[in-house]
């Protein structure tokens, strides 16, 4: 068994937690996963100390769950399955290595916030991809790892983007670093010669981030990973385009992105919109939101910087001549909520409380991937699913993210509820769960299986399983990273 002082010695005593309430605080999250108090919690803030806790683990059998993010936790995914867990949290680890504005990457540790790095990156005149209003202790290496979809389609080229390489612990206690960087030589070696630490695929012809990537920490521990970043405009204007046919929204998206007139891009419903909105007293005092449309598409028109004003104007008669043909109108104004002011908060994290927590304080999220052939099937099924379980229909939060260049897109239902009301949690616990099995049937990609659904979702696909056992037992044959998680 693990003598805990061996960890003390890697990062100091001071790093090593044991006080019962911090404990608990890492025992649990806003999901229906059970409970289970991990033994520890240390804070690592090196790569080395990172490496030295794997290999005493490994030599003890001592489970490690990694988590990068701050307080709250959603999925279920940190908190551990089985008992004597040592928690190995990474947001001290909060070193920007390094910002390349040629190649337009940067390299950073697991501790770095959105926050932190947008900051960082906009000195250098570059902005990141980044999801929908991350939560402002969200690292964007776990989301990067998470495959959490960016409202930017128009430089989403694949599945895994933006992330670029990483460098991970393995469970088996082995340094590997991913795609361009794991070419010879040290990084800094890598820089003197040019290189970027850009390319995601290799090293050779495997793409181990793929592997990396949705893995729940199962794998290994991330020490630092690069990410593909973009220009930072030099003019941009964003329009609202609502109606109360979805049909019509999907119909613009896809020539806007097809002809790659827009940089954000994303449809809400009404739900969702007016609970983002909840926190933001200036708007609420101006804004009329319980008359929005049913749906709502938001866009944004960019210039950089050569010739800014030309670009837009031609780019916004473009778009406005699609919106005319479909028959829709952009707007700069939606019922008081302004086009620009809504932009610049899409471009930062949320602001505190996360904007899923206003509303009713919990939520159940719901998501996948899907085709826009299917997606009204889609609809009517969950809008079936909810109606026969009693949950109101006005308290169903929904967002859709064109993502891969528009080619497929990311299906997100949020279940609203009172987190303090026993009987309604475990409602939606039930009702989550059948919403997941009906939701498939309809030919919902669960690509990323968090909790309880995980191995619903994962025992249809056998061949998949066999595959990532296999693989498991190559990087982590002693299954000490995050046991009980996926199919492991």
């Amino acid at each position: 068994m693990l003598d805990l002082q061996q960890l003390a010695a890697i990062t100091g005593e001071e790093k090593l937690i044991q006080e019962p309430n911090i404990l608990n605080q890492y025992s649990q999250d806003f999901s229906f996963v059970n409970p289970i108090r991990p033994r520890a919690v240390i804070k690592p803030r090196t790569a080395k100390q990172v490496y030295q806790i794997v290999k005493i683990a490994r030599e003890t059998g001592t489970p490690l769950i990694p988590v990068s993010s701050g307080y709250p936790h959603f999925r279920g995914d940190t908190v551990p399955a089985i008992g004597g867990a040592i928690i190995v949290d990474l947001s001290e680890m909060k070193k920007i290595i390094h910002i390349d504005r040629k190649n337009r990457v940067a390299m950073f540790e697991p501790g770095v916030t959105f926050g932190e790095l947008i900051e960082e990156v906009k000195k250098y005149g570059l902005r990141l991809n980044m999801p929908l209003l991350p939560r402002q202790s969200k690292s964007v290496v776990g989301s990067l790892l998470e495959r959490e979809p960016v409202i930017m389609p128009k430089y989403h080229w694949d599945i895994a983007d933006p992330l670029a390489c990483v460098e991970i612990v393995f469970g088996s206690g082995e340094l590997f670093r991913t795609g361009a960087a794991a070419g010879s030589g040290t990084i800094e070696e890598q820089w003197a010669a040019g290189g970027a630490q850009k390319e995601a695929a290799g090293p050779s012809a495997a793409s181990w981030y793929r592997l990396i990537q949705g893995s729940q920490g199962t794998m290994g521990i991330v020490t630092w990973a690069s990410a593909r970043c973009e220009i930072l405009p030099a003019l941009e204007e964003p329009f609202w385009i609502a109606s109360s046919q979805l049909e019509k929204l999907l119909e613009m998206t896809h020539w806007l992105i097809r002809l790659r007139l827009v940089n954000e891009c994303f449809i809400l419903n009404n739900t969702s919109l007016k609970t983002i909105l909840y926190g933001a007293e200036e708007t609420a005092s101006t804004a009329n939101l319980h008359a929005l449309p049913p749906w709502i598409l938001f866009i944004n028109i960019a210039g950089y910087e050569f010739y800014p004003e030309e670009r837009v104007s031609g780019q916004i008669q473009d778009m406005q001549e699609i919106a005319q043909r479909i028959g829709l109108e952009p707007l700069k104004d939606l019922n008081g909520i302004k086009a620009d002011k809504f932009l610049r908060t899409v471009q930062q994290p949320s602001a505190n409380p996360y904007w899923k927590l206003r509303y009713k304080g919990g939520f159940q999220d719901i998501f996948f991937l899907t085709i826009f052939d299917n997606l009204a099937a889609q609809m009517e099924t969950m809008h079936r699913t909810i109606y026969s379980a009693g949950y109101t229909v006005s308290d169903l939060g929904i967002y859709l993210q064109p993502v891969v260049q528009g080619v497929n897109c990311h299906c997100e239902f949020t279940l609203f509820y009172n987190p303090d009301i026993e009987e309604e949690r475990e409602r939606i616990k039930i009702l989550s769960g059948k919403a997941v099995r009906n939701l498939l049937d309809q030919k919902a990609f669960f690509s990323r299986p968090y909790g309880e659904n995980a191995r619903l979702i994962l025992n249809r696909d056998a061949a998949t399983v066999n595959a990532l056992k296999k693989v498991k037992n190559i990087v982590d044959p002693d299954c000490i990273m995050n046991p009980g998680k996926l199919c492991f």
